[in-house]
């Protein structure tokens, strides 16, 4: 009877502590901090993939996970005030989109954890000193943009054989990562012969409308630089390119999936579910400096043939026999 007893008690004593630490738990989150310097409108596809990624581990918003997030909304200087703000907020892991962004928190804190959930070029931008072994409290993800930008070239050239002049978007007041990009798209440009005018963009509401109408006669079709703000106007892009009858190709499928004409680069989808793989170590216990910088595995060539004709583009079959995926 007496072990009957202790058996029992030693029963409710363990559940009532189980019952303590989900309570405990629940009151206290695991708390994250993002920082983007779009909008939440124009990221909404990509970070719907991150939480749902987080749901499957186990991570619920609103339950055992709190998000505060922070959107520079265009303007690259509330940057470093609002990863200011995040600090002071004592979240517990900050994440990044984009190579300003994660400038702007690594000068905010060396201590919270910070995971970049792309990043142009992180060791050419100073983020990490080396993809291997970060050090220090960054990780993350590098979305190769600088090297793919040479392919996307490639692949503009090979649709329109005689193409002399491309339009190139940037943005005003560029990041380090912009720069990088410009510099390798200039030098994939000299070996196929072609011309590039780089078109400013304002970061106003009529940016875009004043840049792109001002500079169509001059180019025959225009690629854009990878960023955030591009990403979260991408809509009003592809709108302007269908209007000037303008081939362009980007760095997102989201761009083709929403009437781009076509794009190349990481499936960014892909990029989001393995930062909250990541996110998952570090809460766990992991040190980002232990966590190699990962590099993109899912790569797609997508091309939107109802645009092409839209447009009045007709494009070499080998180039359409190349895509991983054709919207008809």
């Amino acid at each position: 009877m007496f072990r009957l007893v202790a058996e029992f008690i030693v029963a409710v004593l363990m559940l009532l502590l189980c019952s303590s630490a989900d309570a405990q738990q629940s009151k206290n989150p695991a708390r994250l901090g993002l920082l983007d310097s779009s909008n939440a409108s124009g990221m909404a596809v990509l970070l719907d993939a991150f939480r749902k990624q987080m749901n499957r581990l186990g991570w619920l918003e609103g339950q055992s996970l709190s998000i505060e997030y922070k959107f520079a909304e265009q303007k690259p200087e509330r940057l470093h005030e609002l990863a200011a703000e995040l600090v002071r907020s004592r979240v517990d892991l900050i994440v990044v989109t984009g190579t300003p962004a994660a400038l702007a928190a690594k000068a905010a804190t060396n201590s919270i954890p910070i995971i970049m959930a792309t990043s142009a070029d992180p060791v050419g931008a100073g983020l990490v000193a080396q993809l291997a072994r970060p050090g220090g409290n960054i990780t993350g993800f590098s979305a190769l943009s600088t090297d793919l930008n040479t392919k996307r070239l490639e692949l503009l050239k090979e649709s329109l054989p005689k193409l002399v002049m491309v339009g190139l978007l940037v943005l005003a007041r560029g990041s380090i990562a912009q720069e990088l990009q410009i510099q390798e798209i200039k030098r994939a440009a000299e070996e196929l012969s072609v011309k590039v005018k780089e078109i400013e963009v304002q970061r106003d509401p009529q940016g875009l409308k004043n840049a792109l109408p001002a500079a169509r006669e001059h180019i025959e079709a225009i690629i854009t630089t990878s960023n955030r703000p591009f990403f979260a106007q991408r809509q009003e892009i592809i709108d302007l390119a269908r209007k000037f009858r303008l081939p362009a190709i980007y760095p997102q499928r989201e761009y083709v999936d929403d009437g781009g004409l076509m794009s190349y680069g990481v499936d960014f989808g892909d990029l989001y579910r393995r930062t909250a793989v990541t996110i998952n170590k570090v809460l766990r216990g992991a040190k980002p400096a232990d966590i190699p910088v990962e590099q993109p595995t899912k790569f797609e060539f997508v091309f939107n043939l109802k645009t092409a004709k839209q447009i009045g583009l007709t494009i070499p079959p080998n180039v359409l026999a190349r895509a991983d995926k054709v919207i008809r």
